[in-house]
């Protein structure tokens, strides 16, 4: 081997590697994206001005930088017809106070909803679904505006970090929790309402996920109506499924049908066997089994 071989080799894997193809990958070049690492890079810059940044010195000579970005990626973008890249620029800034205004509602309901936190301050910084809720509020403002691929790489990025999945899609009401949120997933076609709170693990999914894109742009995720709590690893599928004001949905439960207003989900409580050993050993004779 030398240094010819080697040249020989990449000169083999370039031709390969460049070749067109009718592969996914190919279909995704063709159709072209944004670099995904810019994208996130400008969702969390304007995040950290709507959770941060109260000084208007500060934010005039930050927000047009931030307009310009995004500006220059949307004219990158396959927009649709009747959606020009200034349209949005200019209607995501007006959106802009509602946006802090849901966010600081996020803020307050994850200070009240959690008795570990010592201060607002706390849930600003420590709190992984003010940092999930913040780039899903801006990836859903893009979203509704027709804006394509971007919106999915924010929420991404917040999923990346945090491990709480919500599709840009997804409606979501006023002063929304997420506790601890590990492993939460909202689907596109979730409809939340204001004052729910999930726990860690909590799935909101799609009832028929194998019949992919035949069943896109249809209502696939269930309907949570205000005031709901969703306790941690339950499993809500399905666009008809309805839960009702005020209801529990208690750990673990799996549900795939409605429940009335003010329902209470338990899932039946598993037996499990507790041993207690003697002094000679959890292995020896004389152990006592019993169950509960």
């Amino acid at each position: 081997m030398n240094d010819a071989d080697i040249s020989l080799a990449l000169d083999r894997a370039i031709t390969a590697l460049s070749a067109s193809g009718d592969d996914a990958l190919s279909k995704a070049c063709g159709e072209g994206y944004p670099d995904p690492t810019n994208v996130a890079d400008w969702a969390e810059r304007l995040e950290h001005l709507l959770l941060h940044e109260r000084d208007e010195a500060a934010l005039r000579a930050a927000l047009p930088d931030l307009a310009d970005q995004l500006l220059r990626l949307l004219r990158s973008l396959a927009l649709p017809d009747d959606v020009t890249a200034e349209q949005v620029v200019i209607e995501l800034l007006d959106r802009l106070p509602e946006t802090r205004c849901r966010l600081a509602e996020d803020v307050e309901a994850a200070f009240q909803g959690d008795p570990a936190a010592r201060s607002h301050a706390e849930a600003v910084v420590a709190h992984p679904s003010i940092h999930a809720l913040a780039l899903y509020r801006i990836a859903h403002d893009l979203h509704r505006l027709g804006v394509p691929l971007a919106p999915r790489i924010i929420t991404e990025r917040a999923h990346s970090t945090t491990g709480i999945d919500i599709h840009p899609g997804a409606q979501i009401g006023r002063s929304f929790f997420i506790d601890h949120g590990t492993g939460v997933v909202i689907g596109e076609t979730c409809e939340i309402g204001d004052h729910v709170r999930l726990y860690q693990g909590v799935t909101l999914g799609a009832l028929s996920p194998r019949l992919g894109q035949s069943i896109r742009g249809m209502k696939r995720h269930p309907t949570l109506e205000d005031e709901v709590t969703i306790y941690p690893g339950a499993t809500i599928l399905g666009g008809e499924t309805v839960i009702g004001r005020g209801s529990v949905i208690g750990g673990n439960a799996f549900l795939t049908h409605s429940v009335p207003a003010g329902s209470r989900v338990v899932p039946e409580t598993p037996r499990q066997r507790v041993r207690r050993s003697t002094d000679s050993g959890p292995e020896q004779e004389g152990a006592l089994d019993w169950e509960v």
